[in-house]
């Protein structure tokens, strides 16, 4: 059974920082793809970032710029780094992990994920 959990949320203010982190127990696998996603109130889960085990990542548009996954081997943690917060990045950020089939991509798309996170919060105020 895969295990992923989720840590670092929080309030900030608008301008500010914060950075969340994500084990899963498939990081070691060379088939590893973990990303994580968002759910505002009322909205639909969408994907923020995604990166796979050679490193290569993945971004939405509206965070390119300001936000950054990485893979922390020392910790076997997935790392988002998120700067320059504002109003609508406020919603569930949720962590995901799965194994890529040969030839994959991993790309931070809802469908291609079965092992999910209980989600943090991060609220940010104006």
């Amino acid at each position: 059974q895969v295990h992923v959990v989720e840590s670092g949320g929080g309030s900030v203010q608008s301008g500010g920082s914060l950075t969340l982190s994500c084990v899963a127990s498939t990081y070691s696998d060379p088939r590893s793809c973990m990303a994580w996603f968002r759910q505002a109130p009322g909205k639909e889960r969408e994907g923020v970032a995604s990166i796979d085990a050679d490193g290569s990542t993945s971004y939405k548009d509206s965070v390119k710029g300001r936000f950054t996954i990485s893979r922390d081997s020392a910790n076997q943690t997935v790392l988002l780094q998120m700067n320059s917060l504002n109003p609508e990045d406020t919603a569930m950020y949720y962590c995901a992990a799965d194994l890529l089939p040969p030839g994959g991509r991993c790309r931070p798309a809802v469908f291609a994920f079965g092992h999910w996170g209980q989600g943090t919060q991060v609220t940010v105020s104006s």
